[in-house]
C-alpha cells in the first residue's frame, strides 16, 4: 500500500512550521516585518530547500530587500533550524518571494472591475 505523503513532504511541512516560528520568535531584526512562509520545496535528496514567503504591506523594493536579507541570514536560520529538527543534515536554504498572492489580488481586482462594467446600472426613471 503506497504512502500518501512521502518523507520529503513530511520534512517540508515540518520545516515550514519551524521556519515560521524561527522568523517570528528567534530572529530579532525589526527590518524584516511580518513574514509568512507559504511553501517549502525540497529536492529529492533533501539537500536544498526553496522557501517561498510573503511580506505584509511591502512594495517592490521592500520585497527585493527582504529576499536579500533573508538569503544573507540563511546560515543563521539554518543553524537555528538544525537545533529544532531532528535530521542528520539540514538543507541549504534559499529564499524566494512568492508573488502568487499579489497576482491573485490583481486578478480579483480586474474581475471585480470587469463585473462592475458589465452590469448596467438601473436608472431611477426606469420602471416596468
Amino acid at each position: 500500500m503506497p504512502k500518501e505523503f512521502g518523507r520529503s513532504a513530511r520534512v517540508s511541512s515540518q520545516m515550514q512550521k519551524e521556519l515560521a516560528l524561527i522568523l517570528q520568535r528567534d530572529i530579532d531584526d525589526s527590518r524584516l516585518g511580518f513574514i509568512t512562509i507559504n511553501e517549502v520545496v525540497l529536492s529529492k535528496d533533501l539537500a536544498s530547500a526553496k522557501i517561498y514567503f510573503t511580506v505584509l504591506n511591502s512594495d517592490e523594493q521592500g520585497k527585493k530587500s527582504h529576499v536579500k536579507r533573508l538569503n544573507e541570514m540563511s546560515p543563521l536560520i539554518r543553524h537555528l533550524l538544525a537545533k529544532k529538527m531532528q535530521l542528520r543534515h539540514i538543507s541549504e536554504l534559499k529564499f524566494f518571494y512568492d508573488d502568487s498572492f499579489d497576482t491573485g489580488m490583481r486578478v480579483a481586482e480586474l474581475l471585480s472591475n470587469a463585473n462592475k462594467a458589465a452590469t448596467p446600472e438601473k436608472d431611477e426613471n426606469d420602471t416596468l
